[in-house]
């Protein structure tokens, strides 16, 4: 019965839906390489999978894919369970981070054979191919062999062979990890413009925190088999839930500090026994609290003197610097704080930071979040 309904949907035009896991959990003896994920995939998003090597995301991505059965917990494609249906019958499209092209076929041929694995017409196959390499722009390579190619082409050959029978989902199992920094961003921007022009539900798996930030709509973010925070790049970066997601996205100082009043536009605080640290309105803290703060090293300010009406500042020594070229990465070592890093661009630098010189820093109350401690 479920064949027939995932059949009848594909009779004339695929309708993209929501993909849902419901308490999928993977395990291997005692191991839980997945444990308990409820995810909702909206139609038609980009949603990455992100998180450092073991967190689960491959194995989840599996599961959704059907290489990987779950121990637990359900999968569903609209109202439909999915759980058990054969990969082959999921139409979903999937890129692994290898290519996994086949060397003695030529582009045209390597796209074209899941439309002939679908007994799709010749006639219509070749439109297909041709519509589907016009928009990874390859259509003048049409007929080269794999090995011609450079590793950039063979993964836009690879994107084109899986969206070319117009999947509900496409799956990315790393796909930029094996190019080089360049290639990889130029290739980000043209997976964005792929996912904009075919419409579809995008989910990709990587641990590359830049491609999460650059490409998705959302991100769920894994650790130790279990999503702990889902929401826009912008959002999980300005509102990290926890010391983890903040420190794995990005980068972020962390500071202890105990509430000691709150009025109606800021909260006060310790730092280093200093009672001057000044927060943003917090509906979770209250007066004698201890918490912990999470400040991105961007939102730190340098200054070549106290700066006036800044009631989060502090003095300290330059402890190292590292200069990009369009930013200065500075460490400052601080008596209330501990080290601070922080960012600031070059072309705006109030003072040009060397090491052993003493200079200020300062950040707006809205700068540090509250973080969970985990």
């Amino acid at each position: 019965m479920v064949e027939k309904s995932i059949a009848k949907q594909s009779s004339e035009k695929r309708l993209v839906q929501t993909l849902t896991t419901r308490k999928v959990t993977k395990t291997y003896g005692s191991a839980h390489a997945v444990d308990a994920v409820d995810l909702a995939v909206h139609s038609g998003e980009f949603l990455t999978l992100l998180g450092p090597s073991g967190s689960g995301k491959t194995t989840l991505l599996m599961m959704i894919a059907g290489f990987v059965q779950p121990t637990s917990g359900d999968i569903l494609l609209g109202d439909a369970p999915i759980t058990n249906l054969l990969p082959e019958r999921r139409n979903f499209g999937m890129v692994f981070q290898g290519y996994a092209l086949f060397p003695h076929l030529s582009v045209a041929d390597n796209v074209a054979f899941p439309l002939k694995a679908r007994g799709i017409s010749r006639s219509e196959s070749e439109a297909r191919v041709r519509k589907a390499l016009a928009q990874v722009q390859l259509e003048h390579l049409a007929e080269r062999l794999p090995r011609q190619l450079s590793g950039g082409q063979q993964q836009r050959v690879a994107l084109a062979r899986a969206v070319v029978f117009s999947p509900d989902l496409l799956l990315l199992d790393e796909p930029l990890s094996a190019l080089d920094k360049r290639l990889r961003n130029d290739l980000q921007e043209e997976l964005k413009q792929l996912h904009r022009q075919v419409g579809k539900t995008f989910i990709n798996v990587t641990h590359d925190q830049e491609e999460a930030l650059t490409m998705s709509d959302r991100i769920a973010i894994m650790r130790d088999g279990a999503v702990v925070q889902v929401g826009s790049p912008k959002a999980l970066y300005d509102r990290p839930a926890s010391r983890f997601v903040a420190d794995f996205l990005g980068k972020s100082n962390f500071l202890d500090c105990a509430v000691t009043g709150i009025d109606n536009d800021v909260i006060r605080c310790t730092l280093g026994g200093r009672d001057f640290f000044q927060l943003a309105p917090d509906d979770a803290l209250a007066v004698g609290d201890s918490t912990l703060l999470a400040l991105r090293p961007e939102r730190i300010e340098v200054h070549a003197a106290a700066p006036e009406g800044q009631p989060n500042s502090l003095t300290g020594e330059v402890r190292s610097v590292s200069y990009t070229g369009v930013n200065f990465h500075v460490v400052v070592r601080t008596a209330e704080a501990g080290d601070i890093m922080l960012t600031t661009p070059t072309w705006r630098a109030q003072v040009a930071p060397e090491i052993g010189n003493r200079l200020w820093i300062s950040w707006p109350t809205d700068a540090a979040v509250a973080v969970a401690n985990d």
